[in-house]
């Protein structure tokens, strides 16, 4: 049993044995059920820091949203010395590090693939090193020329069509969140000494090919472990010991994180649950007279300032995707333990206050866990701070938490893994409006005209019949579905074999158990042209060569967002369907296939891919994001549509069900006091319908209008929005998502 002055204080045995973080919390933690009275607001050093970093972001934003890029060296743990927000006042950081040596520089990563990282200097003006392009395309093979390798011309050909898109394969699949508390708990030697026993427990083994990945997986940690504590060492800390005091645990935290984000670019760089886990060392210090509430909340803010300057190296195709620069730092608060007791502590409060300090941001992209039984006085405050700033996500920690216990966080936008147990594959999308298409098409994509799904005899009626496109339809699904699992099984092998995320896996679990993220596009469009397939009339327009190019709808027909079981089911049955599907395909590494209905900002691109649908909707037009109703249909109000949404069983989607809702202000009430209590009502009532997710927004379109008219005007400058399960400054998106989001339903009615 391993002991530690550092541990002074704390209670409970299973944690001391072993690396178990969710034991040492449940030990240790005090729940906080009052309110947010006892808050502090901004320190002077707090002020001068964020003003410093507002700056920046200006001057960033004036040079065309990069203010520096790294072009020489390829980034590492160890690669750059100590860097600061400002040299002048780097006394004044309680939490120190930065990714590269300059603040909001990006780094230079080339693993995930040498065009991509070349291609992210040359679009903003930057020259990479030729000496890199001679190493990464001559000597060193990279994921992205690993994939592209051994991809089918089937494959390639879906991809082109977008048919599968967003895939993972020229940038890092993220996702990945290593449980960064470790490194306060115990201390890095403690780690690599688990470590260790692991390496040589797999010697003991039947030594196959699996075991020899494994320890070569295993000593890539330990190597990793050691590099995390130089880096460390490079800004004066020793963190081979476990954290003393709050103040280290804060920083050998964000340590732990740093390292993830000096290493790997991922599609997301969550920070994982640590709200509670931190709290118990702030109660601690506060308890013993060494720390006070204005320092604690100093803590927080600088912490949540660091999360906020992570910046990474992207190119055009993949802001086109993931629009607003996002990195998805997601930071999960609240919830309940498995024991009944509310897992809300003073440091979740403090976590929201830092909206109130340094006003509304994107990141880190801060997710309330909600049930109806947490504390009424935090979810009158979590809602208070999301009538202010927009920038909450709520999830169901009810449907959650039976599936991935009490200490789970949200690896991207909204999916959940089990914090240090688990990891998720990410997936990206594949566009069921686009397999509708082909189904009736006979696998021609009406869009480039080429054949590129199986050449199954199209449909040539006049008036489509429901139950002749439902056969052809589960057909095509049956092609896409294994071929999208089978190109996701191409992409982790090379991001395993060629961009493996060591620091982060050094803080999980050797026996770790994964999932296999996909994820679908177009799904309310789909869902509104099949009911209107079964219940109106729908007339197929063909071209010359006899493609379905457009539909003449005749009659009305039920759509999904109003409440009407008829369609509602129908919604039901789609994701039915493929989930059945996706489960009966191979997956890598024995993971567990999830589906996510969830399309970030990305859905503008994938609706230029995209040609006309039964349901209305025109080719080229933006498809709706995640599981909203389509544009237009929701007619019976905000409750209606919520209730459609909150059909769709969560353990069909357990990589997540994204629903972004923008309420006008006037129709929660009046005066904030009120909105703030009708808006719980609305999440308590929703949510105890058994809906997973919930993005709000709490403005009218006027100051959408006035903020993309106006983007100089300093009200706007920090305007953060909620968009598909993450969050972004409206005036970093381009114009034409700007237009996608104003035309978006706004609730003026319950």
């Amino acid at each position: 049993m391993a002991h530690f002055e550092q541990w002074t204080g704390f209670t409970g045995r299973n944690w001391k044995d072993s690396v178990d973080v969710r034991n040492f919390i449940q030990s240790n933690y005090t729940p906080y059920e009052g309110n947010e009275v006892f808050l502090e607001g901004p320190t002077e050093a707090t002020n001068q820091l964020w003003n410093r970093l507002q700056e920046l972001q200006r001057a960033e934003r004036a040079n065309g949203g990069v203010l520096d890029m790294e072009t020489e060296v390829v980034s590492g743990l160890t690669v750059y010395g100590p860097g600061y927000l400002d040299e002048k006042l780097k006394e004044k950081e309680a939490i120190v590090g930065l990714q590269t040596d300059q603040p909001l520089k990006r780094a230079f990563m080339p693993y995930g693939g040498i065009a991509m990282a070349e291609k992210a200097c040359t679009t903003h003006g930057y020259q990479p090193s030729e000496k890199l392009h001679e190493i990464f395309t001559q000597y060193h093979k990279t994921h992205n020329q690993g994939v592209f390798d051994i991809y089918t011309p089937e494959m390639k050909k879906a991809r082109h069509n977008k048919i599968i898109t967003g895939l993972p394969d020229t940038y890092g699949r993220g996702r990945i969140v290593g449980d960064y508390r470790r490194v306060a708990l115990y201390g890095i030697d403690f780690l690599i000494t688990r470590k260790q026993y692991d390496f040589d427990r797999f010697a003991r083994h039947g030594m196959n090919g699996t075991d020899f990945r494994l320890r070569e997986e295993i000593a890539d940690q330990i190597r990793a472990l050691k590099e995390i504590k130089e880096m460390a060492q490079l800004y004066g800390f020793d963190i081979s010991a476990p954290a003393k005091n709050a103040k280290e645990a804060v920083q050998w935290l964000y340590f732990g994180y740093l390292a993830a984000i000096k290493t790997q670019n991922g599609a997301a760089m969550s920070v994982g649950r640590i709200s509670t886990f931190l709290d118990i060392y702030l109660e601690r210090d506060l308890k013993n007279g060494v720390l006070t509430e204005s320092q604690a909340q100093e803590l927080i803010d600088h912490l949540v300032m660091k999360f906020r300057m992570v910046k990474f190296a992207r190119v055009p195709s993949y802001n086109e995707l993931f629009s607003g620069d996002p990195v998805w730092a997601t930071l999960s608060v609240a919830g309940l333990g498995q024991d009944g007791r509310s897992m809300v502590t003073k440091t979740d409060y403090r976590f929201l206050h830092t909206l109130e300090n340094m006003g509304p941001s994107p990141e880190p992209n801060l997710t309330v866990l909600y049930s109806s039984r947490l504390p009424e006085n935090f979810k009158n405050y979590a809602a208070l701070i999301s009538v202010k700033t927009s920038s909450i996500q709520y999830e169901n920690d009810d449907v959650m938490r039976p599936v991935w216990g009490d200490d789970y966080s949200i690896c991207c936008c909204v999916s959940a893994t089990e914090t240090g147990k688990e990891i998720q594959f990410f997936g990206a999308r594949a566009n069921l409006a686009k397999c509708l298409l082909y189904a009736i098409n006979g696998g021609i994509d009406v869009k480039t005209k080429e054949q590129v799904g199986p050449a199954y005899r199209p449909i040539t009626s006049e008036y489509l019949d429901y139950e002749e496109v439902m056969e052809r339809y589960d057909a095509m699904m049956d092609w896409l579905s294994k071929l999208y699992v089978d190109t996701l099984n191409m992409i982790h092998y090379m991001h395993d074999k060629y961009n493996y995320e060591a620091a982060e896996m050094a803080l999980i679990d050797t026996d770790v158990r994964r999932t296999f993220a996909t994820g679908i596009a177009g799904f309310s469009h789909v869902v509104d042209s099949l009911s209107a397939i079964k219940y109106a009339k729908v007339r197929v327009i063909r071209d010359k060569d006899g493609l379905a190019v457009d539909f003449d709808t005749q009659g009305e027909f039920p759509r999904y967002g109003n409440d009407d079981d008829r369609v509602d089911e129908l919604a039901v049955r789609l994701l039915k369907m493929f989930m059945h599907k996706l489960k009966k395909c191979h997956t890598y590494r024995n993971s567990e296939p999830t589906t996510s209905i969830l399309t970030i900002t990305s859905n503008v691109v994938y609706g230029k891919a995209t040609g006309t649908l039964p349901n209305g909707r025109k080719a080229g037009e933006p498809l709706s994001p995640g599981a909203n109703p389509s544009y237009g249909a929701e007619k019976n109000g905000l409750l209606s549509s919520l209730n459609s949404v909150a059909k769709l069983p969560y353990e069909l989607a357990l990589d997540g069900i994204s629903n972004t809702q923008t309420i006008s202000p006037d129709t929660l009430g009046s005066m904030d006091e009120e909105r703030k209590k009708n808006l719980v009502r609305v999440l308590d009532g929703y949510f105890d319908k058994g809906a997973h997710h919930l993005n709000v927004n709490v403005f009218g379109v006027e100051k959408l209008i006035n903020a993309m008219e106006h983007p100089e005007k300093p009200e706007y400058a920090n305007f953060t929005i909620r968009v598909s399960g993450y969050a972004v400054k409206f005036i970093d998106l381009t114009r034409e998502q700007q237009m996608d989001v104003i035309s978006r339903t706004c609730h003026g009615g319950m």
